[in-house]
């Protein structure tokens, strides 16, 4: 309102100045005549501003009147929300004041009935108190003793229950078990299982006509004679036309002899400097092949940051197989059954992946010595962690189990060794080649039994001492030895164990 008067005037002021004249510059030359006209003018600005200042007054009473009624308006809402306050008071003031009557009568009645309760309990230990003089007399027993007959009995009853409920959770909780370990097994082989082709020792080569196989032959057998003693392999060109087989226990010489020959048949100068060329190139390449499929099987596991050369072992795999499976496949399919198995009970995962990963590493090495034994020394050259030596070493039960991580690399090995599908065995050869090495021990002079174990992997061979003495013994294991080596085709080695056991006994009578 203020601040609209000071607008109202501040306006009324500048018309006043705008038209009240001005004075002349030279007042002296003021004519007669013009001073009619400048008090008519000061009449007019009188009478402008005097209307001004009652309208200013008319509006400042108007703005005054609606100002006011807005007040009013304002108290009369803020009485009224005043008024609802106070009856919400009022009425929670009543609701609080009922609750605490009721708690006060809430509090009288339990206090009521504690009295009561403590007079009942006074009356119940009186009574119980008459009872127990009434029993002492007819039983003629103390109170101790009575007590102790009762725990007595109550404690035979019980541990009889306790023993009849413990059997029962025992039965269900093998029965669970055996259900639980089912599941789990069953799972893994679901996650690990693949599906894959026994493999055998043979090798073909396709030719587009019979008149290559004799340039594979050559002039006086020399290319035949040169491919053979380069790769390794034998070439077989009667069996069937358009195609030449080739055969090797070992699957990567093969694989080298199959890839030169084909590149020797594609290029047509089959002769002795080009075969030494293309064997070698063809090495080189499986070499790269390999590596690429190591890499391949650690990063399907999730095994990193392993030796570059523990990775080019593992891709040897791709051209070994055991009984006819893929040892690759094997590789990668028990694996996952053992990282699934070690997950479900809580082991140590990474110690069973690379446990799983390594246990047959031992059989691409072509040194002397057993596949567990070739492969713990590779590893801990390459300073792996002592838990996954382990693993290896205990895989086939040759050592005790010193961690449920190594019974687990044990049992994904049987599962994917042992299921349907996985490998392909002559059984008839299998008892054949045991039989042989029975039978070379037995024939022996001084031998009076022998077995075959292991798989044929070592044959025990127990002798007459009176028979034989002791370094006729150590002489006879190598005889059986070399007899093997000789005639009997077997994977690995084959250990020959010689008993030798003076037992004499005299009877006191």
């Amino acid at each position: 309102m203020g601040t609209l008067l000071n607008s109202l005037i501040a306006t009324l002021v500048k018309k006043n100045r705008v038209s009240s004249p001005k004075k002349a510059a030279h007042p002296q030359k003021t004519s007669a005549k013009t001073k009619p006209a400048a008090a008519k003018q000061n009449s007019e600005g009188s009478n402008q501003a005097q209307e001004t200042a009652r309208e200013i007054i008319i509006f400042a009473r108007e703005e005054a009147d609606k100002i006011r009624a807005t007040a009013k308006e304002e108290m009369r809402s803020l009485s009224a929300s005043l008024r609802e306050h106070q009856e919400k008071l009022s009425s929670q003031q009543q609701e609080l004041n009922n609750r605490q009557q009721a708690l006060l009568a809430k509090e009288n009645a339990l206090d009521s009935t504690k009295i009561a309760l403590e007079k009942s309990q006074i009356e119940i230990e009186e009574i119980k108190k008459r009872q127990l003089d009434k029993l002492e007399k007819i039983a003629a027993l103390t109170r101790e003793k009575a007590k102790t007959i009762l725990l007595d009995a109550v404690d035979k009853k019980a541990t009889k229950d306790v023993a009849n409920r413990l059997r029962l959770a025992e039965d269900n909780l093998k029965e669970q078990i055996e259900e639980k370990a089912k599941e789990y097994l069953v799972d893994a082989m679901y996650h690990g299982a693949n599906e894959y082709v026994a493999e055998f020792t043979l090798s073909t080569v396709k030719i587009p006509d019979d008149d290559v196989k004799g340039r594979i032959i050559g002039k006086d057998g020399r290319n035949i004679r040169t491919f053979e003693k380069v790769t390794g392999v034998d070439i077989d060109m009667d069996e069937t036309p358009g195609e030449i087989r080739l055969s090797c226990f070992d699957a990567v010489r093969r694989e080298i002899a199959r890839v030169a020959l084909e590149r020797l048949i594609i290029d047509g100068r089959i002769q002795p400097t080009r075969i030494e060329e293309y064997v070698t190139k063809a090495r080189h390449d499986i070499e790269k092949i390999m590596f690429e499929e190591g890499k391949k099987l650690c990063n399907a596991v999730g095994a990193y940051n392993l030796h570059r050369d523990l990775i080019a072992y593992l891709g040897r795999f791709k051209y070994r197989s055991s009984y006819g499976q893929n040892m690759l496949a094997h590789t990668l399919e028990e694996t996952k059954i053992g990282m699934k198995l070690a997950a479900e009970i809580g082991a140590n995962i990474e110690t069973v992946r690379l446990g799983c990963l390594f246990h047959d590493i031992g059989k691409i090495i072509d040194e002397e010595g057993t596949h567990i034994e070739l492969g713990v020394n590779l590893l801990k050259r390459y300073n792996m962690p002592q838990v996954v030596i382990d693993t290896v070493a205990q895989h086939h039960e040759d050592e005790e189990y010193t961690s449920k991580e190594s019974v687990l690399v044990y049992i994904a090995d049987a599962i994917s060794g042992s299921r349907p599908g996985a490998r392909y065995e002559n059984y008839d050869e299998y008892v054949k080649r045991l039989k042989a090495i029975e039978d070379i021990a037995t024939n022996k002079k001084g031998v009076s039994e022998s077995f075959a174990i292991q798989a044929g992997r070592e044959v025990r061979v127990i002798v007459n001492p009176e028979a034989l003495t002791d370094d006729e013994a150590i002489r006879l294991s190598a005889e059986i030895r070399d007899e093997i080596k000789e005639k009997v085709t077997y994977p690995g080695t084959v250990t020959v164990t010689i008993i030798r056991e003076l037992r004499h006994s005299e009877v006191a009578k």
